[in-house]
Order: C-alpha cells, then structure tokens, then sequence
C-alpha cells in the first residue's frame, strides 16, 4: 500500500465516522426499512436463487430482516464464516437463524460448523458491507481486506449495502481492491 493512498483511505474512514456517529436511531431504522424495500424491488435480487447477507455491525445499514423474507420465498441464504487456519471467510448455508448462529470471529455472528459450507463462485447475489463506495462501486473495507478476498472469488453479482452518508465522490484504491456490481443504499440503487 502507498504511504499516499494509505493516509487517503485513513481520513475517508474518519470521515465517514464521524458522518455515521451524527445518526440517530430512529434515522438508521428508517434508512434500513427504506432500503429493505429498495431491495426488494430490484429484478437481479428477485431473481437470485443462492445469497450471501452479512451480518451486520452496529454502524452498518441493517438488512437482517431481509434474511428471513428471503429464506420464506425459498431461496438459500449464506453468511461468511472465518476460517482460522486459511485466515479467509467461507459461506455457509443457514437455515433457522436462531439456530444456526453463534459468536464468531471478531464478535461477528457466523454460522455454527454444522451448517454446510458453498463454494463462493456458487452464489447468485452477494450483500456487501463497507465503509465507504463511490459510484463507480469503489468499495473502501475496514481495512484487513476479508471482502476483497471473497469478491476475488464471487462469480454472481456483487452489491454494495450503505447509508447514503457512505457514498463519496471517489474512493481511493489500489490494485487489489475489488469493486461491486451495484448499490444499494436508502434512497438509490446504483447498477444493473
């Protein structure tokens, strides 16, 4: 990483912080029932028939409901789960979410080792969390790279999941940061 694009990608998450921090409550329920409903209307989401969620951490946008919507309409609803030894994430299939959900790395929950595992170039539609994207679907992670990892292997569409304080103008990159297909946000939707 260049010293010069490092410090460009520390101040961008800074500042969307900072912007996340000046939310309320009732602004990020309102913004994740927005954009649960954007989602929803979308085509490429309707038509996807395996799909990786994550889930979501106190400053990202919450589309958990979703999981359940989309586990009653009888489609295959995959979360990351980290594996220790390969230091990547893997998808696993779930099922019953209060089941098959347990603490997992980084305080994250992930599926229990009984939920069997996808390979992730199987998955129609992955939601991708982040901390900043631009509308070119520049995607700004937290940092260790996890996600760049897992859309490396991703062959099904990519969506970028975020307040619509996270998207900038442009979002510093390097050559192994990867970009989303679309965006999902609580007010747009940025793609095909």
């Amino acid at each position: 990483m260049t010293p010069a694009i490092s410090q460009k990608k520390a101040e961008l998450r800074q500042q969307i912080r900072e912007r996340l921090r000046a939310l309320t409550e009732e602004q990020r329920k309102a913004a994740a029932s927005l954009a649960r409903g954007r989602h929803e209307a979308q085509r490429v989401c309707q038509g996807a028939k395996t799909v990786l969620f994550f889930a979501p951490l106190p400053h990202e946008l919450d589309l958990w409901h979703l999981l359940n919507d989309t586990l009653r309409a009888g489609k295959e609803v995959f979360l990351p789960s980290f594996d220790p030894t390969s230091k990547q994430y893997l998808a696993h299939c779930i099922k019953h979410p209060e089941a098959d959900l347990q603490p997992g790395h980084y305080g994250i929950h992930e599926p229990g080792p009984h939920c069997p595992q996808r390979p992730l170039n199987r998955l129609d539609f992955v939601l991708v969390p982040g901390v900043a994207f631009d509308l070119h679907g520049r995607r700004l992670g937290r940092g260790r790279g996890y996600y760049d990892q897992i859309l490396a292997v991703v062959r099904g569409r990519t969506c970028g999941v975020a307040f619509d304080e996270q998207i900038v103008a442009e979002v510093p990159v390097e050559p192994h940061d990867i970009t989303v297909h679309c965006i999902l946000t609580p007010t747009r939707w940025v793609g095909p």
